[in-house]
């Protein structure tokens, strides 16, 4: 079979480096053989997924059918086709150990010279779940479903106690051979995962308006920067801030007048500058006023569309339980908003690093990326520490660069490795630095937020951010392109993670692939 293909085919690499792995724990969960089965080795199967997601490939259906009838895949069973069951089987109950196989290639990547941390770009994208959209039900369908369930059920246990009296008939199935992914155990998942959510909603609006008064007290204090938090009055916000700056210039008036009287009082002159007597005047308290009354306007408006007064509304509110809901094909996907639309799946976060290895990879079901910058930084030095014990010259882990949606005070403070956020469009950043550049470290009074737009303003700094989208979104697009993941094959927040990790490991093969030739026929 060395005769059917070239010698630096694909096929013969992936083999390598399968052999180079430590599969132990698959082959201590794996059976091999026995009564009425046939035996494939765990290391033949993780060869076929991995070759076959190298080639865009995905199908266990599909891969069956290339068993038979495509050179390379015949090489890797050694024309011993296995059945898709047998593929979608050991993919299904393995995904947990498929993280162990990314780290394992991703060691053999290091050892191959790959792996430039001087700068690393974290980014999400959004990837479809095996479930329709239109699976989502709101916490009233899965009550009224749980409740025809369980009527349909005493309603069989009356036929049946009728027919062969009370009581157990003895040919009842044993409980460990039930089957968990029925339709019943799915919605009564959903339903108490509804509930979970809402007490959870409920216990965060409280802590929202304890965080809210906070806020406007600061506000009343002092001049605040960055996103307010959940649950604050946009209104009461401008009232907050109009009443700040009043007092700022009430001060001005009184500091002016006594300046007056202490001029006429000398017979010197009158304080330079122009006169301060108008309490509405004053850049800061026209911008405040502007302010409050865009406030107005705002909710006003909302309240003509919604009938009801929005401003006050708070995300454990009964409008909001109304939009709760869950699918019921797959309970922890969720509704999430990409450019094309809405789509029923995950969020995928990717660490890529100079040389676009991804160094790091992350599944959860929040449409927003900011809560996940911390748990990728933590994956990213851990990574990091990884591909150092590979190598003879460790390299230090540079500028984690992220984009504005990991924009957030937490973000910004969270002790760990260096790191620039965008606070704005790429676009602005880049304007923003050409035209109005800074130099030098920012002010010592500089917010969180500040100091990281005063650094994007440098020539420096705006030129480290603008590697960001040609380190992370070629990446991207290749695992949604050429290995095909625009949608998972298997349901369940764990095992479409596993599913992750295995695109993940494929993407760092094929670099390793390229690498490795592209060495070779230089020297």
């Amino acid at each position: 079979m060395r005769d059917w293909l070239p010698e630096g085919h694909l096929v013969w690499f992936v083999l390598d480096m399968v052999a180079q792995l430590d599969l132990d724990t698959f082959r201590a969960r794996h059976r091999l053989g026995g009564a009425g089965r046939e035996a494939y080795d765990p290391g033949m199967l993780l060869a076929l997924l991995i070759y076959g997601y190298a080639v865009g490939e995905r199908s266990s259906r599909q891969i069956e059918r290339l068993c038979s009838v495509d050179v390379a895949f015949r090489v890797i069973c050694a024309q011993d086709t296995p059945d898709h069951t047998t593929i979608a089987r050991f993919r299904t109950a393995h995904a947990d150990l498929f993280e162990q196989v990314f780290a394992q290639v991703l060691g053999l990547c290091a050892r191959a010279g790959m792996g430039r941390l001087g700068t690393v770009a974290i980014d999400g994208t959004k990837i479809a779940a095996n479930a329709s959209i239109d699976a989502n039900h709101r916490e009233g369908w899965f009550r009224e479903q749980a409740r025809k369930i369980a009527a349909e059920a005493e309603a069989a246990d009356a036929a049946e106690d009728a027919e062969f009296g009370p009581g157990n008939r003895g040919d009842e199935l044993p409980a460990e051979l039930a089957d968990p992914k029925t339709r019943a155990e799915r919605i009564r998942r959903c339903l108490a995962e509804l509930e979970a959510e809402q007490a959870e909603r409920d216990a965060a609006a409280a802590g929202d308006a304890a965080k809210a008064e906070q806020y406007l007290a600061r506000l009343e204090d002092q001049r605040v920067t960055g996103r307010a938090p959940g649950g604050v009055d946009p209104v009461a916000a401008a009232q907050a801030r109009l009443a700040r700056e009043m007092t700022a210039r009430q001060a001005e008036i009184d500091a002016y007048a006594a300046a007056v009287a202490a001029a006429g009082a000398e017979g010197s002159r009158l304080p330079r500058g122009r006169r301060v007597a108008d309490p509405l005047g004053g850049k800061r308290v026209k911008k405040a006023l502007a302010g409050l009354e865009r406030a107005l306007r705002t909710a006003a408006t909302q309240d003509t569309k919604t009938g009801k007064d929005t401003t006050t509304a708070s995300a454990g509110s009964d409008a909001d339980r109304a939009v709760i809901r869950r699918n019921v094909t797959d309970p922890d996907s969720r509704i999430l908003p990409t450019r094309g639309g809405w789509i029923q799946g995950y969020n995928a976060q990717l660490a890529v690093t100079g040389d676009w290895l991804i160094l790091a990879v992350l599944l959860t079901n929040n449409p927003s990326d900011c809560a996940a910058l911390i748990p990728m930084l933590n994956r990213t030095q851990q990574a990091a520490e990884l591909v150092n014990g590979e190598r003879d010259t460790p390299q230090e882990l540079g500028t984690v660069l992220a984009d504005a949606g990991y924009c957030s005070e937490d973000n910004l403070t969270t002790p760990g490795p260096d790191r620039l956020i965008a606070t704005g469009k790429a676009h602005q950043i880049a304007v923003t630095a050409r035209t109005d550049p800074a130099s030098g470290p920012p002010p010592e009074d500089a917010t969180p937020a500040e100091a990281m737009r005063h650094r994007l303003r440098t020539p420096d700094g705006a030129a480290l951010y603008k590697k960001r989208a040609a380190t992370v979104e070629p990446v991207n697009g290749h695992l949604k392109d050429r290995v095909g993941l625009r949608r998972f094959s298997m349901r369940g927040l764990d095992a479409c993670h596993g599913e992750l990790n295995l695109a993940a490991l494929t993407h760092n093969l094929r670099r390793m692939f390229t690498h490795t030739h592209t060495t070779t026929q230089t020297t």
